[in-house]
């Protein structure tokens, strides 16, 4: 083959588009960066949306009750999938993951074997064809061999190649690709880049258009590419340079990991997740044909948010795992061992943690599901149920591990493998503490979520009344805004003072249950109202309050949450489920723990320190308290900058990029 050089005729040469990407990171400013953003959401909500009802002072029990369930044939296929998973796990040992930081190769192929790595592709591509709640619970199984195992897993499926081919891609790339995503060929997904995370917008890798716009040549550095050392297939988000023909913007490609000028740099460990393959990837000149784009340029970025709106329910799904096997061993433990005469779990300050853990854990199920479920059916815009279970359960999920490392004392602190060293039972709980914080950072952190779901939250206020709080408008935009504004809050403050939930016998199908019902329709009022106070009083400064507006999405969650439980629970009872009654106990319990943590998050809305935190924060910056910092060794001072600097250019590192299955010669 020709050198590339000979046979290149780029549009735009590579220092140009070098130049004017470096310079666009370096001058993005705060507006452009949320222009960014706000392009690449979807601004159409052409299906309902309970969340966003409950985010506007409305509960649509209706799009959520009965509580959703799959078919009678569609129970039967995930049952009889995950008996067999089920069985395969059961001879896996979590314990060798952790202690190899890596997941046994004949482990990979066994999952490939079961058809793991093609539970969501079509039966036609050679898939499974199961569904999202089929693939929810499959991630529940595997994670309790080690977590490392379920981030292979969803790091493929949820947010590597078969998700954004099945939602944009062509017929051509689907029948190309998916079959072999299906066989096993692992994906990974490239984003992140050494100085960007949450703010695309200062994205630095480029795909220049080379060979008269036939192909793109790849240039940048990727950062924690999950799957990316043993990965065979990549999906690669990059800018394409605007010019003649190219409307240019970041843009997805589905990318060969071997493609000559790739270099998986080196693999990165973490506190948790010790199996996990995550890496660093270089490309230099990667030719990338024009056939593998997805979508069209400028796409990128809205591909990958709507490829998330399913595929965060995947860390919520193994939060409910954790939380389910955090239960079995509080329960064992607390009646096992015994403290001034009586099992720990009788003593109340034990009692207390070990019903959260029931009954957060019951919810965390219960959100799993449900938001699974409305994923199957199509009926709905899961786009903010699914950011608020991602949420929601990370959160959840991390309190359910601290408390059982409590409960258990000083084994909790312990690890398995000392444990078993001298004889006891190996319950890997500081583990579980160690694996579950990434899920607080995976796929947005709990900060980036919460203002992603406050933009949802406050859309329709946006719509309304945008430009009036927007410094920009001119004179006669605020005016149309302000006719608007009128007509919409007139019709929609009224709704907000009474509802059902002030009524006695509303929601009496619900039984026992029923108050709680009325309390959240009376709270999703009172959470409407308090956005438009915000709005009222801080205007276009509200998107900086960020501690209030993440309260009012954390109300929003809670909210969300004690609705599934209740509708769940009502579920269990109607079908006559053997432990409905213990079901109405635990949804009881929680809608009581969860009221406690709603009416705090309300009182913090107003009375709060976030000023007196923002003015501390700004003389720390500012070195005011450096003083307080003298008296202690940095261990880390000298050992390189805070971000690496990366320049375009061939790697000078070894290759540590890995093959496990290479589906290209399988048949």
């Amino acid at each position: 083959m020709a050198d590339s050089a000979d046979v290149r005729t780029p549009q735009v040469t590579e220092q140009q588009a070098r130049e004017v990407t470096e310079r666009q990171a370096r001058e993005v400013t705060e507006r452009q960066a949320r222009e960014v953003a706000e392009q690449a959401r979807e601004s159409e909500w052409n299906k309902p949306s309970f969340a966003k009802e409950l985010f506007l002072g409305r509960l649509t029990l209706d799009l959520v009750h009965p509580f959703p369930r799959p078919t009678p044939d569609e129970d039967s296929r995930t049952e009889e999938f995950l008996a067999r998973l089920r069985a395969a796990c059961s001879s896996m040992d979590g314990g060798r993951i952790e202690r190899d930081a890596r997941i046994p190769d004949e482990y990979v192929r066994e999952l490939a074997e079961l058809g793991c790595f093609g539970m969501k592709i079509p039966q036609e591509y050679g898939g499974l064809g199961l569904s999202q709640v089929a693939y929810n619970r499959a991630l529940t199984v595997v994670a309790c061999v080690h977590p490392s195992i379920g981030a292979l897993l969803s790091a493929h499926q949820s947010i590597g190649v078969p998700e954004p081919l099945k939602l944009a891609g062509t017929p051509e790339q689907k029948q190309r690709f998916l079959p072999r995503c299906a066989r096993g060929a692992i994906s990974a997904f490239l984003l992140t880049e050494p100085d960007v995370g949450s703010d695309p917008a200062r994205l630095a890798s480029t795909a220049t258009p080379v060979e008269d716009g036939s192909a793109y040549e790849l240039e940048g550095v990727k950062l924690w590419t999950t799957n990316g050392v043993v990965a065979e297939l990549l999906v690669v988000m990059a800018r394409v340079p605007k010019s003649e023909g190219h409307r240019g913007g970041i843009s997805a490609f589905v990318v060969e990991a071997d493609s000559p000028g790739i270099t998986v740099e080196r693999r990165n460990s973490f506190m948790g997740l010790r199996g996990i393959e995550n890496g660093v990837t270089r490309l230099h000149k990667v030719r990338v044909p024009k056939e593998n784009l997805i979508g069209r340029e400028g796409d990128g970025l809205k591909i990958a948010l709507t490829t998330l709106n399913a595929g965060r329910l995947a860390i919520p799904a193994m939060c409910a795992g954790a939380g389910k096997w955090a239960l079995k061993i509080a329960r064992e433990w607390s009646s096992e061992r015994v403290q001034w005469g009586r099992p720990v779990g009788e003593h109340e300050a034990v009692a207390a943690k070990i019903s959260f853990i029931a009954a957060t854990t019951y919810a965390l199920e219960s959100v799993v599901e449900l938001s699974g479920q409305m994923n199957d059916e199509q009926r709905n815009d899961i786009r903010i149920e699914a950011a608020l279970a991602k949420l929601w359960a990370s959160e959840m999920g991390c309190l359910i591990a601290d408390e059982l490392v409590q409960i258990r004392g000083g084994r909790g602190y312990e690890t398995a493998e000392s444990l078993a060293a001298r004889g006891e039972r190996a319950v890997p709980a500081e583990q579980l503490v160690r694996d579950l914080r990434i899920n607080r950072i995976f796929e947005g952190s709990s900060e980036i979520m919460r203002l992603l779901v406050a933009r949802e939250a406050v859309d329709a206020h946006l719509r309304a009344a945008g430009e009036l709080a927007d410094p920009d408008s001119t004179g006669k935009e605020k005016a149309q805004a302000a006719v608007r504004a009128s007509g919409f809050y007139a019709r929609w403050l009224p709704k907000l003072v009474a509802g059902k939930g002030q009524l006695p016998r509303t929601y009496n199908e619900f039984g026992s249950l029923a108050p709680h019902l009325r309390y959240i329709e009376r709270s999703s009022r009172k959470l409407a109202r308090s956005t438009f106070y915000g709005m009222a009083r801080w205007q276009a400064a509200l998107e900086k309050r960020e501690n209030f507006l993440g309260r009012i999405v954390d109300i929003g969650a809670e909210l969300f949450a004690a609705t599934a439980v209740c509708v769940r629970a009502e579920r269990q009872r109607v079908d006559g489920h053997p432990g409905a009654d213990a079901a109405f106990e635990l949804a009881d319990a929680f809608c009581k723990q969860s009221r406690l943590r709603v009416e705090k998050l309300f009182d913090a809305l107003w009375t709060n320190t976030d000023a007196e935190d923002r003015r501390t924060a700004a003389g720390v910056l500012e070195g005011r308290y450096e003083w307080l910092e003298r008296g202690v060794l940095d261990p880390s001072e000298g050992t390189g900058p805070w971000i690496s600097r990366w320049e375009p250019g061939p790697s000078t590192e070894t290759n540590v990029a890995r093959r496990i299955i290479d589906t290209r010669h399988s048949v």
